[in-house]
């Protein structure tokens, strides 16, 4: 076993009293060692709960015959960071979670780990140090909060933030917006719609790292406890077998995963976290790599913010394993991936199948033909940039209209509110990538006032930074190089005019190379937004988007 470097033998006798001061029998000590990442806290829904779910996982890693052992992990809710400094630090969270779990593992050779995210940059966090580690792990999720009611209609965390506009232009009173506010989020789990959070739960159980419906059973179920006892026993069986994850992450599962992405019309954020847990696990992915699935994989949900289906509804509907059952009988899937369940992905879904044809769709009839991402490139994007196009309205795949740009989020908001943005507009917000943020911060504030004002079907956003995975409407991010490193977007000015063709997949702006040339020539970087602590250095250490904002050392 791993974890006998640290307790057996002579010399070792400090290292079991140091065991015995925590409470461990010899028993305990004979058996193989689990390590359990808890990313439970009191400020992020997703995670309030996940106490529940790591004492089930000990159940069943103890009935198996294994010892757990618990630690933890930070987390940023995404949501209560928004449209301040505090967003500068959440994406590079990731990789200080992936840092402080590869740190725990290795200054404790666990035979194996379990895995216990639930929000954003927590659930790649973990598997990034996954892919590090490379010891037998699985992952087990908190899983999606159920929708909010208000006035007989479902409500999501977006609905909140669109309804912040809404009230700005006197559409709805306080009075309901402060309803809406009480309604949108009943209790604990990850946003109910296909935001960021649920998108990479549901593409762990596609990338084979997590036991089937890890990605939609709502946390409050008792099917999540039961699914967390199922990963205790399940992960004894991978420490007995050495299966690890890079023998389950390979570049096929990898395109199961994007290919399940796009059908289920997934967060443009996994355009971030698969590419850069592809990069950990020695699996080169780029932005340019996602066009190819993208075009032959089809979109068959339609789950908030493109549609009005929502978490619940798409368990209710067979989950994750339905949608790659249809994927596969359309030979869409790579079937003979291996997955912690220790069998195939054919095997794992023999016997699944659609349970609700409106929200997950046929192949033969589906939401789109295309999925639901596309990258564009062009001479303000050579390395890439990608758009949620599954929620852009019709009217908007193709936009030709002036710039309006910006230098930061807080510089775009107060433009935006201050009625400075017309219809026909294109916001450009630059500075906000992750070097040049630092951090690459969600931009689910500007997005949702525009839509709140009535303006998401008349006005384009296009940043260097990101946006949430509740956002929808033209909105196109990670365009790379970022504006920090030299990128040309840095150059595009008030009134340039900017040419969006999102089935052409082209992101332009109408100046001739020389003058972008000669631009460029007289372009001078900005001082760092961040100039001590983590972030300092982060910036210091971050490559741009396409490759997915990964460290470069």
């Amino acid at each position: 076993m791993r974890s006998d470097v640290m307790k057996k033998g002579m010399e070792k006798a400090p290292h079991r009293s140091l065991f015995r001061a925590a409470g461990l029998s010899d028993e305990e000590l004979s058996r193989p060692i689990i390590g359990i990442a808890n990313s439970a806290n009191e400020i992020i829904p997703g995670h309030v709960h996940l106490n529940t779910i790591v004492e089930a996982v000990k159940s069943g890693i103890l009935a198996a015959g294994g010892t757990p052992l618990e630690f933890s992990t930070i987390g940023v809710c995404d949501g209560i960071a928004m449209n301040h400094r505090g967003m500068k630090y959440s994406l590079g969270s990731r990789e200080l979670i992936a840092d402080s779990v590869e740190i725990m593992a290795m200054g404790h050779p666990f035979d194996g780990l379990v895995l216990v995210p639930n929000c954003d940059k927590i659930t790649p966090g973990m598997l990034i140090a996954a892919m590090r580690v490379d010891i037998p792990s699985i992952v087990v999720s908190g899983g999606p909060m159920f929708a909010g009611r208000y006035k007989g209609q479902k409500l999501t965390l977006n609905d909140v933030f669109e309804a912040v506009g809404k009230a700005a232009k006197k559409r709805i009173s306080p009075d309901e917006l402060y309803a809406i506010e009480c309604s949108a989020c009943p209790g604990a789990g990850s946003c109910s719609g296909l935001f960021t959070a649920n998108s990479m739960n549901c593409l762990t159980e596609a990338l084979g790292l997590a036991l089937p419906y890890n990605g939609s059973i709502p946390a409050v179920m008792a099917d999540r406890v039961r699914l967390a006892k199922e990963s205790g026993r399940a992960i004894m069986e991978l420490v007995k077998k050495n299966i690890t994850p890079r023998k389950i992450v390979t570049r096929r599962s990898i395109e199961n995963a994007l290919a399940v992405d796009m059908a289920i019309g997934g967060s443009s954020n996994t355009a971030l976290h698969i590419p850069a847990i592809a990069h950990y696990a020695g699996i080169p992915i780029t932005l340019k790599d996602i066009n190819p699935i993208s075009e032959r994989t089809p979109h068959l949900c339609t789950l908030a913010p493109a549609g009005t289906h929502v978490m619940e509804d798409l368990h209710e509907a067979g989950g994750i394993p339905a949608v790659m059952s249809e994927l596969l009988k359309n030979r869409l899937l790579h079937g003979d991936c291996i997955t912690v369940t220790g069998k195939t992905v054919a095997q794992n879904l023999r016997g699944r199948d659609i349970l609700d044809e409106s929200v997950i769709r046929r192949v033969k009839a589906p939401v789109h033909a295309d999925g639901g991402l596309a990258v564009l490139t062009g001479n303000i994007a050579p390395d890439g940039c990608i758009v949620k196009q599954a929620a852009v309205d019709p009217s908007m795949l193709r936009h030709t209209g002036p710039a309006r740009v910006f230098t930061s989020e807080e510089a775009a908001m107060k433009g935006i509110m201050g009625g400075k943005i017309k219809k026909g507009d294109v916001v450009v917000i630059i500075y906000e990538g992750p070097r040049g943020g630092p951090g690459m911060r969600e931009m689910l504030t500007p997005t949702s006032i525009i839509a709140g004002m009535g303006l998401d079907k008349d006005v384009a956003l296009i940043t260097d930074g990101r946006f949430s995975g509740a956002t929808r409407g033209s909105s196109i991010g990670h365009v790379s190089p970022e504006a920090a490193a030299g990128g040309p977007i840095a150059i595009v000015r008030n009134g340039d005019i900017i040419e969006i063709d999102i089935p052409a997949k082209k992101l332009n702006v109408r100046l001739s190379e020389a003058e972008i040339k000669k631009r460029l020539a007289e372009w001078k970087a900005p001082g760092p937004n961040i100039t001590t602590g983590y972030m300092s250095r982060y910036a210091k250490l971050v490559s741009s988007a396409d490759r997915g904002a990964v460290f470069e050392s």
